[in-house]
């Protein structure tokens, strides 16, 4: 130690004393060539496909523990993004409501219907983000995960334990899939929606997701005939049926829109149901205007 410290502050004279006697076998008489050169930190991002067994409100490093998608979790990470622009330059993860949790659910909305073969509202899933720590954000770290779970029923969001991966899960002939229903009905109040098979009696079919107008949530009540009308434009082409005054006298429609966080975020998709007042037992997809004559 005492040699490193007077060669350190005596360079010049230290110099001078290399150069009479030459440099030991194996030196170089360069004191600083030989460090390794510094690994340059890198943010913690979570994995895209990782599983989990708990939901995550906050993206704390301590509390990532996936797990293995074969075995039992509740959650799946199916798209991790990364936040660009104004949103990133906040002093804190985007708000509910502002357009950088807008510009984030659209992001999660799009990439998550392609890994899943369709929209995640056309099944029995639920679809959430998580953002980093404020610690990990003022550290610099920018990403945001699409978080999906499975859910009990289009009436009960409750999360439920599955094995295996939610990627292609809503293709082919998925059992995740809305299709066919038997709803119980008081006061024109649909109170419960109950899954059938499309072979046994039932009065409800699901027909597809309509996008929403992009107004306040307060006035969901005063469109409600536009969103009545949009998913007759959607059961008109599922039924393969005309989209005209006849319409609404061949089947009614029942509707399910995003709750009122999710419609703040940018969330307008509308899950659209055709009803009819008899029994069907079997789908009433491309069945033309004679299996859905007007009644």
């Amino acid at each position: 130690m005492r040699r490193w410290w007077t060669a350190v502050a005596g360079a010049a004279g230290a110099a001078l004393a290399l150069a009479g006697c030459g440099a030991p076998a194996g030196l170089d008489g360069d004191l600083a060539d030989d460090w390794r050169a510094m690994v340059t930190p890198t943010q913690f991002v979570p994995a895209t496909g990782a599983c989990h067994t708990v939901f995550a409100d906050v993206g704390y490093l301590s509390g990532y523990n996936p797990v293995d998608c074969a075995g039992s979790h509740r959650v799946e990470t199916l798209h991790v993004g990364t936040l660009s622009g104004s949103a990133a330059e906040l002093s804190a993860p985007p708000a509910p409501g502002s357009a950088g949790m807008r510009a984030v659910r659209a992001e999660c909305d799009r990439e998550v219907n392609e890994a899943l073969g369709a929209d995640w509202r056309s099944g029995r899933l639920n679809l959430s983000t998580v953002f980093p720590s404020r610690q990990a954000w003022s550290g610099g770290a920018r990403w945001f995960r699409c978080d999906v779970s499975e859910v009990e029923s289009v009436d009960d969001p409750s999360a439920v334990p599955r094995t295996g991966s939610l990627a292609g899960a809503l293709k082919g002939s998925s059992a995740l899939a809305h299709r066919c229903f038997n709803p119980e009905i008081k006061k024109d109040d649909v109170e419960e929606m109950t899954s059938v098979s499309c072979t046994k009696k039932h009065r409800v079919e699901f027909v597809g997701v309509y996008q929403a107008p992009d107004v306040s949530f307060g006035q969901i009540d005063k469109n409600r005939l536009r969103i009545h009308k949009g998913c007759r434009t959607l059961i008109a082409s599922y039924a393969k049926v005309p989209n005209d005054g006849d319409l609404e006298y061949r089947a009614g429609t029942i509707f399910y829109h995003p709750l009122e966080p999710e419609w703040k975020d940018g969330n307008r998709g509308v899950q659209c149901f055709l009803w009819v007042d008899r029994d069907l037992t079997r789908s009433v997809k491309g069945v033309g205007t004679r299996g859905l004559p007007v009644q």
